[in-house]
């Protein structure tokens, strides 16, 4: 018998790892993309709503590290059924975004109906149902075991008040180029769920984002520090149009993570302001 020599060896195991790999027993990492990549719709769960109507959350991953992606609804960007646009983004922001919208469906939605998000990008069609499933619950309203609920936020000191993913919205306008002030109003039940065996100094941050945009818009400030309840900053806008920008909220119990496993999605809120850029 021949015997192999070490390279010969080392190349027969290199085969060897290719055949496997290539009947499917052992995968390859992915290759991290920078742009040109899918979207997928990400159904998070639903929750009952004080008027016995139910709220099905949605968010997204894109998967561009740094593409920021637009998808217009329509027949690449659409629910059902239904009317095609019911609130969802237009602009995509990179990576993992948790509950960025709601759908609410009412009293009396059968467990087995749905509620479908799709989107189509980089060729590939991908679509979400989100249901009534009893095991698809959240408490995003209360959190069960610290009783700690969502932040309060307002954006007109005498205006509507929103709290939780469905949140609350006004309109607005501004001028193409000229900064626009944003206010916005934050309480908590001050609530903290401690997470490191002792309690501490409940806390509060904010993050704004374009939800959808005919054009790019900068902030001053992304994460609008709040004092004595109270945030600002301004929005400009490149272009005349339509814009909703989102406010997202969170209390001590931290902003969202990747993954919100075991049900939990307490504790922030969303608000929108709908913006006409003349």
């Amino acid at each position: 018998m021949k015997l192999l020599t070490p390279t010969q060896l080392v190349r027969a195991g290199l085969v060897l790892a290719l055949s496997t790999v290539l009947h499917g027993q052992l995968r390859e990492a992915p290759i991290p993309h920078l742009s040109g990549q899918s979207v997928s719709p990400a159904f998070e769960g639903w929750f009952p709503n004080p008027d016995g109507s139910f709220s099905l959350s949605f968010g997204y991953f894109n998967r561009n590290y740094d593409e920021v992606v637009d998808i217009p609804v329509g027949p690449d960007n659409r629910i059902e059924p239904g009317p095609a646009d019911q609130g969802q983004p237009t602009r995509f922001q990179t990576r993992r975004h948790t509950g960025t919208f709601t759908v609410r469906v009412p009293k009396g939605f059968d467990e087995k109906q749905t509620v479908t998000w799709t989107l189509v990008r980089a060729g590939q069609t991908i679509s979400v149902p989100g249901r009534l499933h009893p095991d698809w619950k959240i408490d995003a309203l209360r959190e069960t075991t610290s009783d700690n609920t969502p932040p309060v936020v307002k954006l007109a000191e005498s205006g509507p008040s929103g709290q939780g993913p469905g949140g609350v919205r006004v309109a607005a306008t501004a001028t193409k180029g000229t900064p626009m002030p944003l206010t916005i109003w934050v309480t908590d039940d001050n609530v903290f769920k401690a997470t490191g065996g002792g309690e501490g100094k409940p806390a509060m941050g904010l993050i704004l984002r374009t939800h959808r945009g005919a054009g790019n818009v900068t902030f001053s400030t992304t994460e609008p520090k709040i004092v004595a309840g109270k945030a600002g900053a301004t929005a400009t806008f490149s272009e005349a149009g339509s814009y909703v920008l989102r406010v997202l909220a969170w209390d001590a119990s931290g902003r969202q993570a990747f993954v919100m496993a075991g049900g939990f999605q307490c504790c922030w809120t969303n608000a929108y302001i709908d913006v006409t850029v003349k």
